[in-house]
């Protein structure tokens, strides 16, 4: 109880006091609600504030951002709440784990490895990245790639991968001229079409891109 009072009466907080108020939230005598929340549970509420973090960024707005990063900062105290409750990791195997991966690849910073441009870093950056998870193919590249993206978006991750490999990618569509904006048309266009047909896009993508890491699977194409 005099954690509680405490709390209350406070101004300033730290990332040691939002431990603190999950631990009294998830305890026996906590809150209903955040007691039976689950990490599938949550899912997508920690999905829900990334998108509003990135909206407050997009309008610019210092109030709306400082909210919204805290409202992340919850979901990842919260999960590892949960973790820490099934014997998992804690919050500080969190910590560890990203500044441990932030002095891994920034040798040029931590270490003696020279850089002359931002190109120079971001190659290094995914050189590291992909050494450090033993993916050497071009197929265990793409399937490192985060499934949960949203469909263009893990899309996008694939190609991108793709032709940085010097793969060639045959397209079904031929634009004379191809801008932003034409792009845009022609993916409105889309949805349009599969809306219209009552086909999810969304779905229809994630397929395709199924499709897309089969097709390639057993080709051992090597970087």
């Amino acid at each position: 109880m005099d954690i509680i009072n405490e709390m209350k009466t406070k101004e300033k907080f730290s990332a040691d006091d939002l431990r603190k108020i999950m631990e009294i939230l998830r305890s026996e005598n906590g809150c209903p609600w955040d007691r039976e929340q689950t990490h599938k549970s949550i899912r997508q509420d920690l999905l829900e504030e990334a998108y509003e973090t990135a909206e407050a960024i997009d309008c610019e707005s210092d109030e709306m951002l400082c909210e919204e990063l805290g409202d992340v900062l919850l979901q990842v105290m919260f999960h590892s709440r949960i973790a820490e409750e099934e014997g998992r990791f804690t919050v500080d195997d969190v910590y560890t784990g990203v500044c441990k991966k932030m002095i891994e690849r920034h040798p040029h910073i931590f270490g003696d490895v020279s850089v002359k441009s931002v190109d120079d870093v971001l190659t290094n950056w995914e050189a590291i990245k992909q050494s450090s998870k033993k993916r050497d193919s071009l197929s265990e590249q793409l399937d490192g790639v985060c499934k949960a993206l949203p469909a263009l978006m893990l899309a996008s991750k694939y190609i991108s991968k793709c032709l940085k490999s010097g793969v060639e990618i045959q397209t079904a569509t031929n634009m004379a001229v191809v801008t932003e904006e034409s792009i845009g048309d022609v993916l409105f266009d889309i949805v349009t079409l599969a809306k219209k047909n009552k086909i999810d896009p969304e779905l229809a993508l994630q397929k395709k891109c199924e499709k897309f890491l089969r097709m390639l699977d057993g080709k051992a194409l090597k970087l």
